[in-house]
């Protein structure tokens, strides 16, 4: 499983510079860590953000967590996610998603009917797109022709799609190369985000999927706290209907019930648990429950590398 640090989903990360953000994958990119992932929410846009961290750091793959797609057509985010493949020596992933029907409709007035749909004929454009192939399609959302892009420098860009409910995660599994998961446990992600897309993907043709999980996590020898505290500062999670399902799937009765916490071996046994489940890429999102705790956790996480 790979390890990897998000930077951004931690509401205490809001006021940072894009050079602090450059900094802090510097040395994520220096200490081993596997992959770096940015949201896409109301701050810095991921894709160009990590374009600049691609041309300051050497191998540390990088990847949104996600960008929306409502707000920008397929041709215009294959452009950009292909403008960064070759920035960044194809060190970039495109994670995608549908955001949430709080933002595309009640922000940003477009419609969010039939999001699953949305995304296949969403996708039926992006992937060839971000292949390089001639572009023939007629949906109901979307109908493109004779467009074709060629970006020097430029691989297929892998692409995951946060996929939590079955019709997304089919979608996902037949037409996108993974998902990236968020507020999922580790028995619903291996019950029901796993085994539905693989099976997706299987039935398709597609190879095994990337499973990539955003998971909380945090060092501590005071795991109540550090839960009541996680469940305070991402309350927002546990009301979000895509989220709500999951943790009701899971059991769970906040976000801190999804989270990794705990002292080193707690913190080892449950990170394991996602492992075992399926994950092959941990997202972390390292919370401050108490002074100290974000180095401590990322230094127990370079450890573990």
């Amino acid at each position: 499983m790979r390890i990897g640090i998000n930077f951004g989903a931690d509401p205490t990360a809001a006021g940072a510079t894009l050079d602090d953000i450059v900094a802090i994958a510097s040395r994520a990119d220096a200490r081993g860590f596997d992959t770096f992932w940015l949201p896409n929410i109301f701050s810095f846009d991921a894709i160009s953000a990590l374009t600049v961290i691609g041309r300051e750091t050497e191998r540390i793959g990088l990847g949104t967590a996600v960008t929306p797609t409502y707000p920008r057509h397929p041709t215009a985010l294959a452009q950009q996610a292909m403008t960064a493949a070759a920035a960044t020596n194809n060190r970039f992933t495109l994670g995608i998603g549908l955001s949430h029907k709080i933002v595309i409709e009640d922000m940003l007035g477009l419609s969010y009917d039939r999001p699953a749909r949305h995304m296949r004929e969403y996708l039926s454009v992006l992937m060839p797109a971000l292949r390089g192939e001639a572009l023939n399609f007629d949906g109901e959302h979307y109908r493109v022709h004779g467009l074709q892009l060629t970006i020097p420098g430029a691989d297929p860009v892998p692409t995951v799609v946060a996929a939590l409910g079955p019709a997304m995660l089919k979608v996902a599994g037949e037409l996108a190369d993974g998902t990236n998961t968020w507020m999922v446990g580790p028995q619903t992600m291996e019950e029901h985000i796993v085994r539905r897309l693989s099976a997706a993907a299987d039935a398709a043709g597609r190879p095994a999927p990337r499973v990539v999980a955003g998971i909380p996590v945090a060092l501590t020898h005071d795991a109540d706290a550090a839960r009541e505290k996680i469940n305070a500062e991402l309350a927002i999670y546990g009301q979000l209907p895509s989220y709500r399902g999951m943790l009701d799937r899971e059991g769970a009765a906040g976000p801190a019930d999804v989270a990794i916490l705990g002292d080193e071996n707690a913190f080892r046994g449950q990170l394991e648990r996602y492992r075992n489940a399926g994950v092959t890429d941990l997202n972390a999102v390292v919370m401050h429950v108490d002074e100290g705790s974000y180095e401590r956790t990322v230094d127990f996480l370079a450890e573990m590398l």
